[in-house]
C-alpha cells in the first residue's frame, strides 16, 4: 500500500539534534532524505564534496541508477545542519561519507532502517498515530513526493526531482492522494444540488471600482 507521513509527522520524525554525536548525525539525515526525496543508496552515498552549501546555490549532488546525477536544491534549515555537523566533525575530506557511521564508514540501508525505527519511536510522543505505521525510508521519499505535489509543484518537476525516469512513475502519487481527489470533486456541483449564484458583497465592488 502507498503511504506518506503528514507535515507533522515527518517534521517529529526528524525531531532536534540533541547533544550526543549519533543524535547530530540523525537530524542531518532525516532533513536531508526529506528535503531531496532521495533512495537510502543516494542518501549514503553522498560524500561531503557532493554538498554546496553557498548560500547562493546551495545544493547536493546526488549519484542515482546507472551512474545517473542530479542536483537537488537545499532548505536554509538543511544548509544550516549541515554546516553545523562539519564544524563539529573537521576530520571529515571531501572524500569521506558526509554522514557515516560511528566507524566512520558508509551506512548500511540496514543501518538507516534501524535509525529510523528509533527516531519514529520518539517521534510516537508527539505524534501517537505513528505507533501504528510502519514507516521505512522509502516512505520519506514518498512523503517528499506528496508533499511537493500538494504544493503544487509540476509533476514533471517532481519526476526529475526524484530522479524518475519518466513522469509516468510519478503518477502514483496523484493516484494515491485521495484527498486530492475530495478537494477537486467539491469543486463540481453534485447533479442533484442546486447550484446557488454568487452575489459580490458591496465591500468588494467597491473595492473592484478603485482599481
Amino acid at each position: 500500500m502507498f503511504g506518506y507521513l503528514t507535515r507533522e509527522e515527518m517534521l517529529a520524525v526528524i525531531g532536534e539534534p540533541g547533544d550526543s554525536w549519533l543524535s547530530q548525525r540523525d537530524h542531518a539525515l532525516f532533513l536531508l532524505m526529506y528535503n531531496t526525496g532521495a533512495r537510502v543508496s543516494e542518501i549514503i552515498g553522498v560524500k561531503v564534496g557532493d554538498v554546496i552549501l553557498d548560500a547562493s546555490a546551495a545544493c547536493v549532488h546526488l549519484h542515482g541508477k546507472g551512474r545517473k546525477q542530479r542536483s537537488v536544491p537545499l532548505w536554509h534549515a538543511t544548509v544550516k545542519s549541515l554546516r553545523a555537523w562539519l564544524r563539529a566533525n573537521p576530520e571529515l575530506t571531501a572524500e569521506t561519507p558526509l554522514l557515516p557511521n560511528r566507524n566512520g564508514r558508509v551506512m548500511t540501508r540496514a543501518n538507516v532502517t534501524l535509525r529510523l525505527a528509533l527516531a519514529v519511536h520518539h517521534a510516537t510522543e508527539s505524534q501517537p498515530v505513528l505507533a501504528k505505521r510502519k514507516v521505512s525510508p522509502h516512505i520519506i521519499r514518498h512523503t517528499t513526493a506528496m508533499h511537493l505535489l500538494q504544493a503544487g509543484v509540476d509533476i514533471s518537476v517532481i519526476a526529475l526531482w526524484l530522479g524518475h525516469e519518466s513522469p509516468v512513475t510519478t503518477h502514483h502519487y496523484v493516484e494515491a492522494d485521495l484527498a486530492m481527489k475530495e478537494r477537486a470533486l467539491a469543486r463540481l456541483h453534485e447533479p442533484s444540488s442546486k447550484i446557488l449564484r454568487y452575489r459580490a458583497p458591496d465591500s468588494l465592488l467597491n473595492f473592484l471600482k478603485t482599481l
